[in-house]
């Protein structure tokens, strides 16, 4: 390696170091406090473990997560289910479990064996159960306006402006 290039290598690891140990000196007295898990439920222990059985004999969890556990070793785009009845209401939720094609209530570009099956066969007891459940999961008021931030942005493409 010629002198030159020695004094290029060693300009950029100083200018490195340097931006690194500026940062950190910017940061080092912020402090952000934690807002805490953004996760709750209301449900009842009676209606969690009712849930938690049908959840586990359909196999919820091969593609969707709950309470952060879903199985990684398949990768199914499906949304977590976490806060869910804070992003729907009772009805909706309803409907979705009643629909023979529930693409139809929520569209999807997911490749057929990769879409949501349909529960309109179960019986109106476990779909009460699912509805009541689902409805059941919440999240904190400041979590549930920093996701609908991130979707509408996605979504649009757009920055979003919280008075409108």
């Amino acid at each position: 390696m010629r002198k030159g290039e020695k004094n290029i290598i060693l300009i950029m690891v100083v200018s490195v170091v340097s931006l690194v140990g500026v940062k950190f000196y910017q940061n080092a007295g912020e402090t952000e406090e934690d807002p805490g898990i953004p996760y709750y439920t209301t449900a009842t222990p009676e209606l969690t473990s009712a849930a938690a059985t049908l959840l586990h004999k359909h196999n919820c969890q091969e593609c969707h997560s709950l309470w952060a556990t879903r199985d990684f070793t398949i990768a199914v785009p499906a949304p977590a289910l976490d806060g869910e009845g804070s992003f729907r209401d009772r009805d909706w939720l309803a409907q979705y479990f009643d629909a023979a094609v529930p693409q139809d209530i929520l569209p999807t570009r997911l490749k057929p064996q990769y879409r949501h099956p349909s529960y309109a066969h179960l019986s109106d007891e476990d779909k009460t159960t699912l509805t009541d459940y689902m409805f059941s999961l919440k999240v904190e008021d400041w979590y549930r306006e920093q996701t609908e931030k991130r979707r509408f942005e996605k979504l649009t493409g757009k920055k979003w402006a919280a008075n409108e």
